[in-house]
Order: C-alpha cells, then structure tokens, then sequence
C-alpha cells in the first residue's frame, strides 16, 4: 500500500463555511462548518475518489499560493 501525499486548497466561502478541494483528483472536494470537521472528510473523500478514478495521478510538487488583485 503505497503512502501518497495530495495538495488540498482550503477556501471560506463568504457564508463561513471551509470547503477544500483536491487539485490532483478532479472532481474532489468537500466541505464543512470547521476545520477540525473539514480534515476528516477530506481524508475520506481522497480516499473515495482513489477507489474510483480510473486516470493517471499527477502529484505536482506545492510550490505555494499567492493572491492577485485585479480591477474589473
């Protein structure tokens, strides 16, 4: 059984709630009213995904995260 280590991006949405999804899985988020809730599901739910994505896993190295600001 191989150990894998995936980047997951963390967001609050402007209601409070955190949701995090998996960049390397598509499709893998969730969500939660915390982050003690949030890391359990997102434990599962790369574990979910795992047992059905059918496409080759790319594990990008984390390089960080910046935020821009753009005028619109």
């Amino acid at each position: 059984m191989a150990k894998l280590n995936f980047t997951v991006i963390i967001e609050r949405d402007e209601d409070g709630v955190y949701i995090a999804s998996v960049p390397a899985l598509p499709g893998c988020h969730t969500q939660a009213s915390s982050l003690e809730e949030l890391y359990p599901r997102v434990k599962e739910v790369i574990e979910l995904a795992l047992e059905e994505y059918q496409g080759e896993i790319v594990l990008n190295e984390f390089v960080g995260v910046q935020q821009m600001q753009v005028v619109v």
